[in-house]
């Protein structure tokens, strides 16, 4: 955004570490006496959140040094104001993908990889190290934007999730039974695929989610800036000498996906395990490309895998 003779108004959406989570607040018996015995499950989350809050030093000695006015600091679960120049994360890709849920069209994001060494951050454009320069860019409007594609999930004609940035997981409540549903796809032109399938559930998501469990489910990496929906059976069931018409595929930009449900007992997972809705026999799913996208900043040059 461009320097006016106001300061900018920044909220700060902060990770709270698996350390400070389990020893600092909750004094977890369990974590305190694997941590004693110096057990490998748990012997980065010390390093891990000391980087965390090292990252976070640089984050406030920054925005004190440019002159911003953080009107908002917290989880993210706490309520982000909707009226702010930018947002800003602090800790991984988990962190970024929680708060983008309440970040609209056009408010610009910026993710801060606040433990590099044990976190992926792809969707971060900054990083320990490098904090104060890359907010400087943010806050002057020269960091690099990239508009990514959200989905918008419906159930039975009422919207559940219009955000959805990385995937949604349709499947039997239970792991282990099988998931049974009829797929419908309507293409942009009015054509339509309808097929019943069962297998372990399906993957469905947009671009931003396709190097994750879509392309571990077999699903293809698309354009980060791609705007169709890509769908990926998991473990399709075929009888022998069958197969489907419709194991994975791309939504065109304007059409849709319904799963009819013929299940009693299943759930819809959107963008983690976090968010979470019951479904049941005869229920409806529809999902779409939403029209509300989200702005990430200094993403454009990494290189997807």
């Amino acid at each position: 955004m461009a320097r006016t003779s106001q300061k900018p108004k920044v909220a700060i959406v902060v990770k709270r570490t698996t350390y400070r989570k389990f020893v600092v607040e909750e004094h977890d018996p369990v974590i305190a006496r694997l941590m004693r015995r110096r057990d490998p499950t748990v012997m980065r989350l010390k390093q891990s959140h000391d980087a965390h809050e090292a990252t976070m030093r640089e984050v406030d000695e920054a925005l004190d040094e440019l002159g911003a006015d953080v009107v908002f600091r917290g989880g993210a679960r706490g309520r982000i104001p909707q009226r702010v120049d930018l947002v800003v994360t602090v800790g991984g890709d988990g962190t970024l993908l929680a708060a983008s849920h309440q970040i609209g069209d056009g408010i610009p994001l910026l993710g801060i990889n606040s433990a590099p060494e044990s976190s992926v951050g792809f969707f971060c454009g900054a990083k320990k190290g490098n904090v104060r320069a890359m907010l400087e860019r943010a806050l002057a409007g020269t960091l690099v934007k990239t508009e990514l594609a959200r989905m918008r999930v419906d159930l039975n004609g009422k919207t559940l999730h219009a955000r959805v940035l990385n995937e949604a997981l349709f499947c039997h409540a239970s792991p282990a039974a099988t998931s049974r549903y009829i797929l419908r796809i309507t293409r942009a032109n009015g054509k339509v695929l309808e097929e019943d399938q069962r297998s372990s559930g399906m993957w469905i998501g947009p671009a931003a989610g396709s190097t994750a469990a879509q392309r571990s489910a077999g699903g293809s990496v698309l354009p980060l800036t791609s705007k169709r929906i890509q769908y990926v059976v998991r473990e399709p069931y075929t009888p022998a000498g069958g197969r489907l018409r419709a194991p994975m595929g791309l939504l065109d930009p304007d059409g849709s996906l319904v799963l009819r449900s013929k299940m009693r007992e299943a759930k819809v997972f959107l963008d983690g395990h976090r968010i979470v809705h019951a479904i049941t026999i005869g229920d409806v799913l529809e999902m779409r490309r939403s029209p509300d996208r989200l702005t990430v900043l200094g993403i454009a040059t990494k290189q997807r895998v």
